[in-house]
């Protein structure tokens, strides 16, 4: 079977300010500011399109005082992508950032892990630490999509596409996955989570929301093995993606970038 080859874009969404102890298990010498990027992801060539996570709402958005720039929906409409009319979602995890929107995607398939729904639908949610990050609503609504068969289920890795796989990552939460793209510059790797800064993967420190910390660090073994390079592994809350990486016009300058060309020195 031939592979493909995708465009892969990041749209920022939202953002907060934070400081370098808010992001590290055991905390960081250094209190200096360090803000949190909030994106939904494109992989789309002339065959197909793909969409990687929801994002959130305003409403929540405005409850948990992150700053909302737009919705995930306006921000896939300025590349082009009619959320309305998208046939396929990949929701890495049931956290409130990544699933909050799928109401606006009403002609989609989501593919999602067992392990995730099992989560975010059982015991572990009586605690609140894991259910801080997850809206009852959301896990409502996606069960309503089970329902309706509109939910794809996968235990471990999966080819989506020629060129389009899932893989089963875990630690931040127990059913995160990544997606692997090939692209013209080669396979690149949407993190999500398993990686929320380059400072993560690189020094082999944990962001503080975290399920499972062995998990988590063996997930950079796995990110580096499917990623053609380190440059080629995207973080998922990074604000330095939006600097390395082009915007894709100058209309969309601070709004969306391209990942599968190569990052700017």
């Amino acid at each position: 079977m031939t592979i493909e080859t995708y465009e892969v874009y990041a749209i920022k969404y939202a953002t907060r300010n934070a400081k370098r102890s808010d992001h590290f298990v055991g905390g960081d010498p250094h209190d200096a500011p360090m803000p949190m990027d909030y994106f939904v992801w494109v992989v789309r060539n002339a065959a197909r399109t793909f969409v990687i996570d929801t994002g959130f709402t305003r409403e929540v958005g405005e409850a948990r005082k992150r700053t909302f720039l737009r919705s995930p929906a306006e921000g896939l409409a300025m590349l082009g992508v009619d959320a309305k009319e998208v046939k396929d979602v990949i929701i890495t995890h049931m956290h409130y950032d990544h699933v909050g929107t799928f109401h606006d995607f009403p002609k989609a398939q989501f593919h999602l892990q067992d392990e995730e729904m099992a989560f975010a639908t059982g015991r572990q949610m009586r605690h609140t630490r894991f259910r801080h990050s997850i809206e009852v609503e959301n896990v409502v609504g996606m069960v309503r999509l089970v329902f309706g068969d509109r939910v794809t289920f996968y235990r471990g890795d999966a080819e989506l596409a020629p060129g389009v796989s899932l893989h089963h990552i875990g630690g931040h939460t127990p059913g995160l996955q990544c997606v692997r793209v090939m692209t013209k510059r080669g396979w690149v790797v949407l993190a999500s989570d398993a990686t929320h800064y380059y400072e993560h993967i690189e020094g082999d420190r944990c962001f503080v929301t975290v399920y499972n910390v062995g998990d988590t660090l063996e997930g950079y073994s796995i990110l580096r093995r499917l990623a053609a390079s380190p440059k080629h592994i995207i973080p998922g809350h990074d604000p330095l993606v939006m600097q390395r990486y082009p915007a894709v016009s100058k209309a969309l300058d601070g709004i969306a970038v391209s990942l599968d060309v190569e990052p700017k020195e």
